[in-house]
């Protein structure tokens, strides 16, 4: 199968291999299992932040959806803190089969954020992101290819984005890396540094209500593929796990 190119060269690493790449080649070659380096599986996130304290090619967190990933809809949502320059390209959210990135979510170098299903991207113009926290919310579905990022409770316009697409499902999700197939592997320059809170993620598009309601911390149905209270992860590198106080 010919793999989806990546996006404006500039996804694709470039050099001979280093750890991060071995990595990345463990990651891409055996999906779904356990990785080199990597701790074993936790459960649960309620009350609690991941942060990734600075840049590496090594440092993730692989999360293990509750049903498969084949989607027509969706609505994800995370609570997000980057100290980052706004020039740097970040990698927000990352998930992969083997051949193709079926959704990332990108915050680009001239400070969109964009998000990629199987090929070009989709680009928004957002309130940047910065040291404190941003509620960050992206919907998609299929049917109309209707797509809009939620920045604090408050929704972008809508771009038609794919209509009739489907995301592949047994793939794998991380955060704070981006799965590359190609050379280079994970790559320091694009990696995540600074907080994620509160991830859910549902197969459906919530309505305005519900994902303002979110963003004020209201109770919402429990994401049907990823519940911060009860997901189940793998941390890798040094992220660490600390009270979100």
């Amino acid at each position: 199968m010919t793999s989806c190119p990546v996006q404006g060269g500039q996804r694709t690493g470039h050099g001979s291999l280093s750890s991060g790449t071995e990595f990345a080649v463990v990651l891409l070659g055996v999906f779904g299992l356990s990785l080199s380096g990597s701790s074993a599986s936790n459960v649960g996130l309620s009350d609690k932040v991941l942060v990734f304290p600075y840049e590496t090619d090594f440092s993730f967190v692989t999360l293990m959806p509750q049903k498969e990933m084949g989607l027509k809809a969706f609505t994800l949502c995370m609570r997000v803190a980057t100290e980052l320059p706004e020039e740097r390209q970040i990698i927000l959210f990352a998930y992969r089969t083997t051949d193709y990135d079926e959704l990332n979510v990108w915050r680009e170098k001239d400070g969109r954020v964009s998000f990629y299903l199987s090929s070009d991207g989709s680009f928004f113009h957002l309130p940047p992101l910065t040291t404190f926290r941003t509620s960050l919310c992206l919907t998609w579905e299929s049917r109309t290819g209707l797509a809009a990022f939620w920045v604090d409770g408050k929704r972008s316009t809508y771009q038609v984005y794919k209509p009739g697409h489907t995301i592949r499902p047994k793939g794998t999700v991380i955060l704070g890396q981006d799965p590359d197939k190609h050379l280079g592997g994970l790559e320091a320059v694009q990696s995540f540094v600074g907080e994620v809170t509160d991830l859910n993620m549902w197969d459906y598009v919530l309505s305005r209500s519900m994902i303002q309601a979110w963003h004020y911390g209201h109770k919402v149905p429990k994401g049907n593929i990823f519940d911060w209270a009860t997901v189940e992860y793998e941390l890798n590198g040094s992220v660490m796990v600390v009270d979100d106080d």
